[in-house]
């Protein structure tokens, strides 16, 4: 069973951002974002988490297989990795005006 989620949780990690592991098998590990599940605070990474799954066989004849499928990990246990220092680093919101950037608190540069 797990626990909810606050529907109004701010993820300051995006598709298509660097992440890089914190536990789990794949510790260590860089790798892109594919999409975040925000309403679980989930991420999907590409080629982290990868399980396997078992498939049917769809005709008469064919063979079923096994199928390496990449898994949800936790946003908890990813870091977002800065372009500027190519470092993991934690992420400060700068707003001005209406507009919102994220900034590494590193080396203090803007995040894409």
């Amino acid at each position: 069973m797990s626990k909810a989620k606050n529907q109004n949780t701010r993820v300051k990690i995006r598709t298509g951002d660097t992440v890089r592991i914190l536990s789990g098998k794949d510790r260590g590990k860089t790798s892109k974002v594919v999409m975040v599940l925000a309403d679980r605070g989930r991420v999907m990474v590409e080629g982290i988490n990868m399980v396997k799954k078992h498939v049917r066989p769809k005709r008469s004849g064919e063979k079923g297989q096994r199928v390496s499928v990449a898994a949800p990990i936790d946003i908890s246990n990813v870091q977002l990795v800065c372009l500027g220092c190519k470092k993991s680093t934690r992420v400060r919101i700068n707003r001005e005006g209406k507009t919102k950037q994220r900034i590494c608190k590193r080396c203090d540069g803007v995040i894409g």
